[in-house]
């Protein structure tokens, strides 16, 4: 269901109302002892708005906001703690040296 957005003509309060697209509009401003005529302002699209929790705040960065963005951060490897699922180290072994043959 939209939310349109009304505009009292007697007093000038703008408020929202989350109703169906088959109802009707609101004719009488809610602001307590008004009492006037509201009209519906007009929307300028259905653009929608992601707000609130479970929505990343960079999905729809420009690209150079999302390298200004990584310059600051810190490194990545500074924020691995060193160890994979399994309990295990993820640092890759030691490269052994092969010994020079005695003669």
């Amino acid at each position: 269901m939209p939310t349109y957005e009304y505009e009292c003509l007697k007093c000038g309060h703008i408020f929202d109302e989350f109703q169906s697209i088959k109802a009707p509009p609101v004719a009488v401003c809610p602001k307590e002892g008004c009492g006037g005529e509201a009209k519906r302002r007009f929307s300028p699209g259905a653009g929608f708005i992601f707000k609130g929790s479970g929505f990343y705040s960079t999905d729809y960065r420009s690209e150079s906001y999302k390298k200004a963005a990584k310059a600051e951060s810190p490194s990545s490897s500074n924020a691995s703690s060193g160890s994979d699922k399994s309990g295990g180290s993820t640092a890759a072994p030691a490269a052994s040296t092969p010994s020079a043959p005695k003669d």
